[in-house]
């Protein structure tokens, strides 16, 4: 099936939303928009190696991306039980939203990968103003989405 919406591109405001992060506290974006840089990513699943690798590789290098006024954002399909258990499995210091029906994706018209079976990972890096600066795509270099995302926040302070 293929995803209808429009890909957002650079230039873009990313759309307001909210969603319920891994403790079930309600996240609405509009409070980090005009005071921080963001960082938006989009993984397939909890817990699985890739999105693990991914997560990890944030948490690590999480105090680099507060240096740089940005906050971080994880945003895949599963629950907040789902997400609770993985945040805390492996000591994630930030926010997984929960998107449980796909809503926020298919507003950024994340794509999907290998015909439509597997959700798209897609870091997206938007300035203060809500504005999209920088977009990466790639379902398997994983860990390359944290350098791409630190480069382009240097560039913004």
């Amino acid at each position: 099936m293929a995803n209808k919406s429009k890909e957002l591109q650079i230039g873009d405001q990313i759309p307001i939303f909210q969603l319920q992060n891994q403790n079930g506290e309600l996240i609405n974006i509009q409070d980090f928009i005009g005071k921080q840089n963001l960082v938006i990513y989009f993984y397939p699943k909890d817990d699985t190696p890739g999105c693990t690798k991914q997560a990890c590789s944030f948490r690590d290098q999480y105090e680099d991306f507060n240096h740089l006024n940005a906050e971080v954002f994880g945003i895949s399909g599963q629950s907040v039980s789902s997400h609770k258990e993985f945040a805390e499995k492996h000591r994630l210091n930030f926010n997984l939203l929960c998107d449980v029906n796909n809503t926020v994706r298919k507003q950024f018209g994340v794509p999907t990968n290998f015909f439509g079976l597997l959700p798209g990972r897609v870091t997206y890096v938007v300035d203060r103003s809500g504005k999209i600066v920088h977009i990466f795509n790639s379902q398997f270099r994983a860990e390359e989405h944290i350098e791409q995302a630190k480069n382009i926040l240097k560039q913004l302070e």
